[in-house]
């Protein structure tokens, strides 16, 4: 290959271009970034980067001394990949054409309808958005947090650490009850009534009031939650609509084996984008997590560079954590389909508990919380694990 480009500049582009050249590649590398900013760290962006413990220049994934020998077209949107003449098409009018293609173009946030143009009401996926989010926390005021997912809670965490009346709403009876479980969702969210966030369950979103800035939420039961600030933390979407007719095979993102290879020779996918098979499950699951961006652009860069002649590894189980009122919560592994859940140490009253989840008696997922021992000892053997 005497091209290849990387189409997205976080953490799993970042990661592809680091494992090509790793791997060997020698050749002409172009990365294309739709934001200006070089690669930088997303997780600090809910915690330490918003409460302000944490500067710019210290969420930068490149070492100063670190030359990939890449060009860089930040700012770059790509809307279009032409199969034929192997091309991308950027939103300026420019087009590279490349040997071979990672696609990485992660995930936005989903936003609230209605809410577009209304002041103070924020969703946090960038450095953009938490730099605008951080500049009104320094404010105070009353900030209502919609969605009771990792995002939601984090930011609901670093708002209360700052002295910010914070309310949390959640449509589902129980937050976090799709990655966790209800049994363990409804332990790892008792932390907000611990620290007396008050956390609203079981009831959508109406819409929001204000004429230029929001000034309350609307609740679908008829409450009205006043607010000053709100916080949009309702998921995010793949970024895969300029693939549209390109030939690429999309299912909730772009769906690859279980090494990254696509339904075309030669592109692979990594990160938010990305929808691999996991053999463990039978199934095909999109990753939303930064483990899986550093971790998996090594074994679709394989497959890349050997034109798909290696047989497709096992990723390893998802692994994702979250720092929420001072308790570092850690997950690996895959809650759906458990039968049972089963604490094994610590007690969950206490937000201090170490959790197995099993299948037909085995181990299918872990969680920790402030018990980074155990679990890495039951991480490991979660990856230890045959199919």
């Amino acid at each position: 290959m005497r091209t290849v480009a990387v189409v997205g500049a976080s953490l799993a582009g970042l990661s592809a271009v680091r494992s090509l050249r790793r791997q060997g590649y020698d050749g002409r590398l172009v990365v294309i970034g739709e934001e200006l900013h070089r690669p930088y760290d997303r997780p600090p962006l809910s915690k330490e980067f918003l409460a302000g413990t944490l500067g710019e220049a210290d969420l930068a994934l490149e070492t100063e001394d670190e030359d990939l020998g890449a060009e860089w077209l930040l700012g770059g949107r790509a809307v279009g990949l032409d199969r034929a003449e192997r091309a991308i098409r950027l939103a300026d009018g420019r087009e590279l054409k490349a040997d071979g293609i990672v696609l990485a173009t992660g995930a936005a946030a989903r936003t609230l309808p209605g809410s577009e143009g209304l002041a103070g009401v924020h969703t946090l996926r960038t450095l953009d958005d938490a730099r605008a989010l951080r500049e009104e926390l320094a404010g105070g005021g009353r900030l209502v947090v919609i969605g009771g997912g990792f995002i939601g809670a984090e930011v609901a965490s670093t708002a209360y650490a700052l002295g910010v009346e914070v309310t949390v709403i959640e449509a589902a009876p129980t937050p976090l009850a799709g990655p966790l479980g209800a049994e363990m969702g409804t332990v790892v969210s008792g932390l907000h009534a611990d620290h007396g966030v008050r956390l609203l369950c079981g009831v959508g979103v109406k819409g929001l009031s204000g004429e230029t800035r929001v000034d309350a939420v609307l609740l679908e039961d008829g409450r009205s939650i006043p607010a000053d600030i709100v916080v949009v933390g309702v998921g995010a979407r793949p970024c895969v609509d300029w693939l549209e007719g390109s030939g690429i095979e999309l299912d909730n993102g772009v769906k690859c084996g279980a090494d990254g290879r696509t339904s075309i020779a030669s592109v692979v996918a990594v990160g938010d984008c990305a929808n691999w098979y996991d053999p463990r499950a039978g199934a095909h699951r999109r990753v939303e997590h930064w483990t899986g961006a550093r971790e998996r652009p090594d074994a679709a860069i394989a497959t890349l560079l050997a034109a798909g002649a290696v047989e497709p590894g096992v990723p390893k189980p998802p692994y994702f954590w979250s720092d929420q009122y001072g308790v570092k919560i850690q997950f690996a592994g895959h809650a759906a389909g458990a039968d049972t859940v089963t604490v094994e140490e610590g007690a969950a009253e206490d937000r201090n508990v170490l959790a197995v989840y099993r299948r037909a008696g085995n181990p299918v997922a872990v969680l920790g919380m402030n018990q980074p021992r155990l679990f890495t000892r039951w991480r490991k053997q979660l990856a230890a694990a045959t199919v």
